[in-house]
C-alpha cells in the first residue's frame, strides 16, 4: 500500500511559478516510477511529466516542455514538479501517481493505467 500526498498548489497570475510536491509513504519509493497528471474541468486526465525509478530518465508532455521539470529525491520519498511560465491553460487539478508494478530502471510511463496508486490532487489555478 502506498499513500501519496500532493502539496503546493494555489492561485496565481499567468507567467508565475509554482513547485508541487508529492510525498510518498513506504520504504521502497526508490523502486517506483512516478508521474504527474492533470485534469481540467470537463476533460480527461492528461499526462504532464514522468520520471523513472532511477531518476535518470524523465519525459514531459509537449504542452509543458521547456516550462515544467519533474525531479525526485529518493532520500525524502518525494517527487516534485517545478512549473514556470504558467498559463491559464495549465489550470487543473494536478495528481501524482506511483507505479509499484515491475519496471526497468530508466523507463518512463505516460498512461494513467500504467500507474497503481494516486494522490488526492492539488488545485492549480492560473489567471490571465
Amino acid at each position: 500500500q502506498v499513500t501519496l500526498v500532493e502539496s503546493g498548489g494555489g492561485l496565481l497570475q499567468a507567467g508565475g511559478s509554482l513547485r508541487l510536491s508529492c510525498a510518498a509513504s513506504g520504504r521502497t519509493f526508490s523502486s517506483y516510477p512516478m508521474g504527474w497528471f492533470r485534469q481540467a474541468p470537463g476533460k480527461g486526465r492528461e499526462f504532464v511529466a514522468g520520471i523513472s525509478l532511477s531518476g535518470r530518465s524523465a519525459y514531459n508532455a509537449d504542452s509543458v516542455k521547456g516550462r515544467f521539470t519533474i525531479s525526485r529525491d529518493n532520500a525524502k520519498n518525494t517527487v516534485y514538479l517545478q512549473m514556470n511560465s504558467l498559463e491559464p491553460e495549465d489550470t487543473a487539478v494536478y495528481f501524482c501517481a506511483a507505479r509499484t508494478s515491475p519496471a526497468s530502471a530508466t523507463v518512463v510511463f505516460t498512461i494513467p493505467l500504467q500507474y497503481d496508486y494516486w494522490g488526492q490532487g492539488t488545485q492549480v489555478t492560473v489567471s490571465s
